[in-house]
């Protein structure tokens, strides 16, 4: 059966809109019951102006939605983040963006309390519990599984003992987090959600890249309605249109990135280059600087040989009872240097 990519992000938005199908996917990754859910916040979109002058939406695949959750004691109401990332530089932005999620004040929910002085309404808000799914278009520094799960863990700093990560101060500052990557889904499926996510692998894409051909016996029953949503995508010429359209925009954004890459290489490049011309101008002064010394060092010791020899033919004169101003005359040496010589002679 032929379906629309979804790693493309109008497939992605079109699978999710569907509020079913939504629930049932997203149920399957963090593996608890989903039996409410509804968009907190919509993806944004941004317009770029391709060359032939069409303007096109750049989605950035996000999406936040208010989930009820089924428990062994009853329900709980959580946050999920779900976010998809076409470019490594994307990393930032989830930095970003999970930090303005902690600090909106629609991630909150009210429980009734006794009514006091302090709380005449007996409302009390507390903070939802946050799930972080993040889909990955490329290779990043993580084990090379297709589904990883980062859990937080409470412990004894003294002696490692565990206790359970539960209660409202650790749920309410910490956040469960499911890292799909796309790259490692292969064709031998563990389980029911990576055989769910074999509707992202790329090895089944056709001539075009838009299509995947999926043997839709190969996925469970209960996952075939978001099979056949995908296939709903295929069949709607616009939507193809924007396909191509991301394609444009995706190859155009990939692109920046290597000249930024490159001109980021380039720039260091120039840097190294430049600490060694610095380099070697140093060492190149600090030779200089020792040669010259050197030489100074020569010198000093050759006008003090010269003035040695000058006192030996001064003292052998003195010796012959020459006058004094003629030694001086033939040494260089001064009349009082002389006199002080021919004491030590007596």
């Amino acid at each position: 059966m032929h379906i629309a990519n979804p790693i493309y992000d109008v497939a992605f938005k079109y699978l999710l809109e569907d509020n079913k199908v939504a629930k049932l996917f997203l149920s399957a990754i963090i593996g608890e019951t989903i039996t409410e859910l509804e968009f907190s916040a919509l993806e944004r979109t941004v317009e770029i102006e391709q060359k032939s002058k069409e303007r096109a939406p750049l989605t950035v695949c996000r999406f936040d939605f208010s989930a009820k959750v089924k428990t062994d004691t009853g329900f709980k109401t959580i946050g999920i983040e779900l976010q998809k990332a076409k470019l490594q530089s994307d990393v930032m932005r989830f930095r970003r963006y999970l930090g303005l999620h902690y600090q909106d004040t629609a991630n909150t929910y009210n429980v009734s309390k006794k009514k006091t002085k302090k709380n005449p309404e007996g409302i009390h808000e507390k903070a939802r519990q946050i799930y972080c799914i993040y889909f990955l278009e490329y290779g990043m520094d993580l084990p090379a599984r297709p589904v990883l799960r980062v859990n937080y863990k409470v412990e004894d700093a003294y002696n490692g003992e565990e206790f359970p990560a539960k209660g409202e101060f650790i749920e309410g500052l910490n956040h469960l987090t499911w890292i799909v990557q796309i790259n490692q889904l292969k064709k031998n499926r563990r389980n029911n959600l990576e055989k769910l996510l074999a509707v992202f692998d790329q090895s089944a894409v056709t001539d075009s890249r838009h299509v995947l051909d999926v043997d839709d016996e190969s996925f469970p029953e209960e996952y075939r309605e978001i099979i056949r949503r995908l296939r709903k995508v295929m069949e709607d010429p616009k939507k193809r249109r924007e396909m191509e359209l991301e394609d444009d925009i995706v190859n155009e954004l990939k692109a920046m990135e290597r000249r930024a890459e490159a001109a980021e290489a380039k720039a260091k490049n120039a840097e190294a280059k430049a600490k060694n011309a610095e380099e070697e101008a140093k060492v190149k002064v600090e030779a200089a600087e020792a040669k010259a010394k050197n030489a100074d060092a020569k010198a000093k010791n050759a006008e003090a040989k010269a003035k040695n020899a000058k006192t030996e033919v001064a003292l052998k004169l003195l010796r012959l009872a020459t006058p004094i101003e003629h030694i001086a005359i033939s040494t260089g040496l001064s009349e009082q240097e002389i006199k002080n010589l021919n004491k030590n002679l007596r």
